[in-house]
């Protein structure tokens, strides 16, 4: 018989949704000690955070974190807020003896980052990061092929995260849907919204950084705010690339932006070894493209291999080799791991430890377009 596992979740968002899907369809699949039980949600506005309840089958609700970390009956907390609240409730729920689960990006900067990573440790309660794209079993089959040496020596890695949803000089900032375009709320724009997964991948998938050198662009420079009715200044990165020097000694080109008509969630990377070559794209994202200069050269070339027989990353928990899954099957794979960590007393990866790495990334990056100059990660 199966151990409930009490899920205690602050926002009720796009992400509290995604996160509540996973928790309910994971125990159909996988085969876990642990069942999540939805057992309390929590968000500021009464009435719509008990519809959320009443969608998702949550037990009960609460307007105040402070009281839901503090409910005896929870055993992990789950935060889907922006990125302001991160620190606060995750060093609180960490003191209550919670396991944590946080949305990405960690938090507002290393500084804030270090003391949620203490606090956990200090604890030692389970906790780990949102960065669900390494879940994909496309991705997670690339870093197999990595860690098996299959591309040699690494040269380059590129990678971009293209949407076009501000554009218009009419959308307001902050408040409940526009928090991210308010830098009180989300502390970076695409840097730390977009180019955080691409960090993410990039760190776990090639290792670690060195140095960047980066640019920032804010295209419209003031805006109406939801919360003042006035029109103030827009703090934010609209688009933001930058290079990179790996520890390993490949280089790294990375951009993002929310100004690129015609693209909505366009992220892709692309790895180039001594031996072949790695492409992926989450518009395609059950496919991995790959290139071995092992084959004979009139057949050499890029190969589609097609992500969903049983032997792939996660694909035997799902359905017939040929048919595919999707976007939220990555955070249904993110709560199994989590639930194996828990039976295990394994970290779940990435941990906030993990995160604090891409948290610092993140922050030379924005040092860097501000300077014009190479910044040195810590």
């Amino acid at each position: 018989m199966s151990k409930p596992l009490n899920i205690g979740m602050v926002g009720y968002g796009f992400m509290g949704r995604t996160h509540s899907n996973a928790y309910r369809k994971v125990t159909n699949f996988f085969n876990t000690e642990y069942k999540p039980v939805l057992k309390a949600v929590c968000a500021r506005d009464e009435a719509k955070v008990r519809g959320f309840a009443d969608t998702w089958g949550y037990e009960s609700i609460e307007t105040d974190w402070r009281k839901l970390v503090e409910r005896k009956d929870i055993d992990a907390i789950d935060i889907c807020t922006p990125n302001n609240l991160h620190h606060d409730i995750a060093i609180a729920a960490a003191a209550n003896g919670k396991m944590i689960l946080c949305e990405k990006p960690l938090s507002m900067n290393a500084q804030e980052g270090e003391a949620m990573c203490q606090a956990v440790e200090k604890a030692g309660v389970v906790n780990t990061v949102w960065y669900n794209y390494r879940k994909v079993p496309a991705v997670t089959f690339a870093k197999q092929l990595i860690d098996e040496g299959r591309l040699g020596r690494i040269f380059h890695y590129r990678a971009n995260f293209l949407q076009d949803w501000t554009i218009s000089a009419d959308l307001p900032q902050g408040g409940a849907a526009l928090w991210r375009l308010d830098a009180a709320a989300a502390g970076s724009g695409v840097t730390g919204d977009l180019l955080a997964h691409c960090i993410d991948t990039a760190v776990w998938l090639n290792g670690s950084m060195k140095n960047v050198t980066a640019m920032t662009e804010t295209f419209v420079k003031e805006r109406k705010h939801n919360l003042t009715g006035k029109v103030e200044k827009v703090s934010i990165d609209d688009a933001c690339a930058f290079l990179c020097h790996f520890k390993n000694g490949s280089l790294g080109l990375f951009e993002s932006t929310r100004y690129a008509r015609g693209h909505k969630a366009l992220y892709t990377f692309e790895i180039n070894g001594e031996n072949g070559s790695i492409k992926w794209d989450l518009h395609d994202l059950h496919r991995l493209q790959w290139f071995d200069y092992k084959d004979e050269g009139p057949l050499r070339g890029w190969r589609s291999i097609h992500v969903t027989d049983s032997d792939h990353p996660y694909m035997s928990h799902w359905w017939v080799p040929g048919l595919q899954i999707g976007y939220e099957h990555s955070f249904v794979h993110h709560v199994a791991d989590f639930l194996e960590g828990v039976e295990k007393g394994t970290p779940v990866c990435p941990t906030f430890r993990d995160s604090l790495e891409t948290q610092k990334i993140c922050d030379a990056v924005l040092k860097s377009g501000k300077s014009g100059s190479w910044a040195e990660i810590e």
